[in-house]
């Protein structure tokens, strides 16, 4: 079977709640996932990496997050564990940003 995009998805952040978007972009190949691109994307906080605060994806093979600009490798359990991670992260991303404005 080859691989294919089965979700991509934007999901916009109300301005009066933090700003921003969430993108996510997951690829299967015989019901596995093989490639995902997780991303909190806000220009008010980080300009740079297109304005990606956090992300997590497998591009070239390897798992890794992306934090203002610093690319981390990551270990990787499960997709399922990964995204719940990266939820938990943006939305204490969030949090911060609403309670300094």
């Amino acid at each position: 079977m080859a691989e294919r995009k089965i979700i991509d998805a934007r999901f916009l952040i109300a301005k009066k709640k933090g700003n921003g978007q969430i993108r996510r972009e997951v690829w299967l190949d015989d019901g596995v996932v093989v490639r995902y691109n997780l991303a909190f994307i806000n220009h008010h906080l980080f300009s740079g990496d297109n304005g990606r605060v956090l992300g997590y994806d497998k591009q070239h093979g390897n798992h890794h997050k992306h934090y203002m600009g610093q690319v981390l490798p990551v270990v990787f359990l499960s997709f399922e564990e990964l995204e719940d991670r990266f939820t938990a992260e943006w939305n204490m991303l969030l949090e911060t940003w609403r309670n300094r404005c």
